[in-house]
């Protein structure tokens, strides 16, 4: 996720990055403005006298409202996705320092306190990588044991919680912990299950393809035609104009398909790394006292 100052405008609007759209879109803008260029050609010099083009110009006034109305909520919801998203890590930011906190009032030994540490720490690294269906989740400090545990299964974050609750198991039979204790630490283990359960919902449900293949469609469609019903007032400055128009429009798609799926690698997407770390960062401090 890039950080900047949001009220630097000169610095925003001349600044460019890898996921500029301006950077991405410069070949489809440069064909567009050939090709609306060559149909203001054709309708300056071979039907300019067709009385039906101009009163396309209100016609694609309408289109033009309904293609805003389409924009809102693609935006809408493509913002909703992302918010959602960093919703359930701010979550698990909390739960894990939460769970650490009761872990270190309960006067655990230090051997203890290191193992939930590890991996509370553990599960934010996994989950993180679980998202991006990477395979190198870099788990910390594993024994053997757990090594081999988490090998054979499918779904390694539930494998890292199942561990804790073996350990807070073991603890409660041998008298270390009591029931009461057990249920207080599984309110903020239940949490990270359910923060994995939003954040894949999130990630598996994309935006349906009938819609998606629908905006699109209509887009293109729109802005290619666009000098048909602009010649007759703008000559070739339609071609200018329709290059804008389908600058602004599909820039807003690109940014709603990149900000819906929010736990990549894209500068829009949420700045799960630094959250991992942050995590790993707070239990440390919390748990691992000298």
């Amino acid at each position: 996720m890039i950080k900047y100052n949001p009220k630097s405008w000169l610095g925003l609007i001349f600044h460019l990055t890898k996921s500029d759209t301006l950077t991405i879109l410069w070949k489809e803008l440069i064909f567009i403005f050939v090709f609306t260029t060559g149909i203001a050609y054709f309708e300056i010099h071979f039907f300019a006298k067709a009385v039906v083009l101009e009163k396309l110009f209100a016609v694609y006034s309408i289109l033009g409202f309904v293609l805003s109305l389409l924009l809102v909520f693609r935006t809408n919801t493509a913002y909703d996705r992302w918010w959602e998203g960093r919703k359930n890590w701010g979550a698990l930011v909390n739960d894990s320092r939460n769970f650490a906190v009761k872990l270190t009032a309960l006067e655990l030994s230090a051997e203890d306190n290191h193992f939930f540490g590890k991996h509370i720490g553990n599960f934010a690294l996994c989950i993180k990588e679980h998202l991006r269906e990477g395979t190198k989740y870099e788990l910390l400090d594993l024994t053997p044991e757990e090594k081999a545990f988490l090998e054979k299964l499918d779904h390694i974050p539930s494998g890292i919680v199942e561990l804790m609750y073996k350990r807070l198991n073991e603890l409660k039979k041998s008298g270390v912990l009591s029931e009461e204790d057990v249920l207080r630490m599984d309110r903020n283990l239940n949490g990270f299950l359910d923060c994995v359960g939003a954040c894949e919902r999130i990630k598996n449900t994309p935006i349906p393809y009938s819609y998606s293949m629908f905006f699109k469609k209509f887009i293109f469609t729109y802005v290619v035609t666009l000098p048909f019903a602009f010649v007759v007032n703008f000559g070739y400055y339609s071609a200018i104009i329709a290059t804008f128009i389908f600058y602004v429009l599909v820039s807003i798609e690109i940014l709603a398909e990149e900000i819906e799926d929010p736990f990549g690698t894209d500068d829009n997407d949420l700045p799960t790394d630094e959250m991992a770390e942050r995590i790993q960062g707070i239990v440390k401090t919390i748990l691992d006292k000298p």
